[in-house]
């Protein structure tokens, strides 16, 4: 008989320790892909929190290249504290309303007669446009000594300077020289109503340039009570520096504006220089009458505007409907 085997004794197992398989090549690509789009997310959401930012940053430099053109086309020029002129400067019909009827200013605060309001550079510009053009025909809104010394430089020429001032008149007319004449006129609109008139010029036919001649006309800027020499003689420099419009009730250079770009339209070729045109109605009825597309040069306080003769009959300026 085969000798029994104890059932106590035991098996040797061998000892075997379990470790996991080597990842395969598409378990190793599927966790780099994991990976890879945790990234592209996190770079998209980086991405999108970046836009904002830079939208930020473009409208800063469009704001601040804005603020930096007004600036620049602004008159450089700051405005007086005194005396109170109107100083508002208004950019549409609608702001001009409001500035223009509620000009600020004290009616009994005038500057004084004889003080001369031209600047050596300003002069400058005048003289220079007097000795270009001589012997010239001169017409003067308003009396200046200055405006006297052009008289001399445009020898042989004529030379015609209207004012309503009585004490500027009466001190002035006895140093005039040569073919200077110096007539006393009369403006009787004030500068308040400057916006109401405006408001008539675009509405009604009669204010067109080629409506009517200026003595005989039915628009409410024309000055119809000029020197009948005004009228006739066709100008080749028309300066506007009266009435002063140096408050609300004061008369204004409303009419002495729309009138000049008139005399100016029925000559040749005309320089019209507005003086003071920091100032609210000089400004804005500059723009109406005399036309940005016209403007050549300025120095100072003066716009200098060179308007064509016998241009459109209908309208002042291109841009106009």
């Amino acid at each position: 008989m085969p000798p029994e085997v104890p059932l106590s004794s035991t098996l040797a197992t061998p000892l075997i320790r379990y470790s996991p398989p080597p990842p395969s090549d598409v378990e190793g690509n599927h966790t780099f892909k994991h990976k890879s789009l945790r990234g592209t997310r996190k770079m998209k959401l980086s991405v999108r929190k970046l836009i904002p930012i830079f939208v930020l940053i473009l409208a800063s430099i469009s704001i601040l290249r804005f603020v930096r053109i007004l600036i620049t086309t602004s008159s450089p020029h700051p405005l007086p504290a005194s005396p109170p002129h109107v100083q508002q400067a208004c950019t549409s019909p609608s702001s001009c309303s409001k500035v223009l009827t509620e000009i600020s200013g004290n009616s009994t605060s005038t500057p004084p007669a004889y003080t001369a309001s031209i600047t050596a550079k300003e002069f400058k510009l005048l003289s220079n446009l007097v000795k270009q053009r001589r012997p010239c025909n001169i017409l003067i809104f308003g009396l200046e000594p200055q405006y006297l010394s052009l008289s001399s430089i445009n020898a042989g020429g004529t030379t015609i300077i209207l004012e309503d001032d009585a004490d500027k008149f009466t001190n002035y007319r006895t140093e005039r020289a040569g073919s200077t004449k110096i007539y006393k006129v009369q403006y009787n609109v004030p500068a308040k109503e400057a916006y109401e008139l405006l408001k008539h010029a675009r509405r009604s036919s009669s204010c067109a340039p080629g409506a009517a001649l200026l003595q005989v006309s039915k628009c409410q800027l024309a000055l119809t009570g000029l020197p009948q020499e005004v009228y006739k003689t066709k100008w080749d420099l028309v300066v506007v520096d009266g009435p002063s419009g140096s408050n609300p009730e004061a008369p204004g250079r409303m009419g002495a504006i729309y009138t000049a770009s008139i005399l100016a339209r029925a000559g040749n070729t005309t320089d019209v220089v507005v003086h003071d045109v920091h100032r609210t109605i000089e400004k804005w009825f500059s723009w109406e009458f005399l036309c940005e597309e016209n403007l050549v040069s300025s120095k100072g306080k003066f716009w200098n505007f060179r308007i064509l003769g016998h241009t459109d009959p209908a309208r002042f300026c291109p841009t106009q409907p």
